[in-house]
């Protein structure tokens, strides 16, 4: 069974659209070669539309960083699904940041993936815990709940992808050890084949994130379940990038 490898660069609140296009003219030149990793770049909202550009008939995949479950309404400063489709493939939704700093819930999430299924979208589906839950033997636990609740009547994961992302890794130059890493994506693909069934856990991509850079990613992309990435600080830099996606 092989699952093509997905690395997904998550920009957060940086770049703006000059320096996006600055970095897309750059990047495309040093992966235009790759053609067994499908890669994305999640800019912020600003950018969306002119990467959307630049990235037509390239091997780079665009998506955003979060959608409203609604499709319109009186909801000030929120972005539909219906919007996003307009311009990107994918959406990154459940990062940790999200459920820290805007409160977000499971429930919250499970109502964002529905909406982005519903318009075609892909989701990158964030999941992980913090220190305090694994030093606590907490860590399967959390995984286990924060899948039953963000999946709950979903009943496909073709075009889900779940990114491990243990909270304490993320920012801090930590990162889980490959064992470690592999440890936690076994019982994530384990859970999603009692969940569903044996040949959705087989073809599911379960990518990992938590301060991944060009030194780190080939260790942990050769574990056996591990199918990938989710890339922050260390891509906001082309050539660093690039790296990443080379391994």
């Amino acid at each position: 069974m092989t699952r093509k490898t997905l690395i997904a660069a998550n920009w957060k609140m940086n770049k703006t659209i000059k320096e996006t296009v600055s970095f897309i003219n750059d990047f495309k030149n040093l992966i235009k070669k790759i053609k067994n990793v499908e890669i994305v770049i999640c800019p912020p909202f600003t950018s969306l539309n002119e990467s959307s550009k630049l990235l037509k008939s390239s091997n780079i995949r665009l998506g955003a960083q979060n959608i409203h479950y609604e499709n319109k309404g009186a909801f000030t400063g929120e972005i539909s699904p219906v919007m996003i489709k307009e311009l990107a493939e994918y959406v990154v939704l459940g990062h940790s940041e999200r459920r820290q700093y805007f409160n977000e819930t499971n429930q919250l999430i499970n109502k964002k993936i529905k909406a982005a299924l519903k318009n075609k979208l892909k989701v990158i589906l964030c999941i992980g815990e913090t220190l305090q839950q694994r030093e606590s033997n907490k860590t399967t636990d959390i995984i286990e709940n924060q899948i039953k609740n963000c999946l709950k009547d979903i009943n496909e994961m073709k075009n889900i992808a779940i990114a491990y992302e243990p909270i304490w890794a993320i920012g801090t130059g930590k990162t889980a050890s490959p064992e470690q890493a592999e440890e936690t994506h076994k019982f994530i693909r384990q859970l999603l084949k009692k969940l569903y069934n044996e040949n959705i856990s087989n073809n599911a991509r379960i990518i990992y994130g938590g301060s991944v850079n060009e030194k780190n990613a080939k260790a942990l992309l050769k574990m056996k379940n591990i199918d990938g990435a989710l890339v922050g600080g260390a891509s906001l830099e082309p050539e660093t990038f690039s790296k990443i996606c080379n391994v």
